[in-house]
């Protein structure tokens, strides 16, 4: 981890860093996933992030005994402060009515110098549950 994280600051500076080991630190504390929602066999999450025309997709496989209840996007520009995707509220309101197809979307609220940022982040997230 601190390797990391030294290379996080060389490559990003101080701050990146910083928001690296917050987010590590709000990862450590939350509630287990398998705890929240105790039938939950799978999760996957798309997650596509766009700007303007040019959008970046990535899929996430969510380990559920192991993972937090959790789900923070960083924002892609790396200039961005305050900025970020939580998607929390959305998928865990998801899991616990145990949909098993969802979607959503959330704007960064933090702003990468003069003016808001315009990134905005869709996903698309696939569970199955224990009967």
């Amino acid at each position: 981890m601190i390797n990391f994280c030294l290379m996080m600051n060389r490559r990003n500076g101080p701050a990146a860093a910083q928001r690296f080991a917050e987010r590590r630190q709000r990862e450590q504390d939350a509630p287990r996933l398998c705890d929240q929602v105790p039938n939950l066999l799978s999760l996957q999450l798309e997650i596509e992030e766009r700007s303007g025309d040019a959008g970046i997709k990535h899929l996430r496989r969510v380990v559920v005994d192991h993972a937090p209840a959790l789900f923070l996007v960083p924002c892609g520009d790396a200039k961005c402060v305050a900025g970020g995707h939580d998607l929390t509220p959305a998928v865990m309101q998801a899991l616990r009515a145990r949909e098993t197809s969802f979607h959503g979307t959330d704007e960064c609220k933090g702003t990468p110098g003069v003016g808001p940022c315009s990134r905005e982040v869709r996903f698309d997230a696939v569970a199955e549950y224990r009967p």
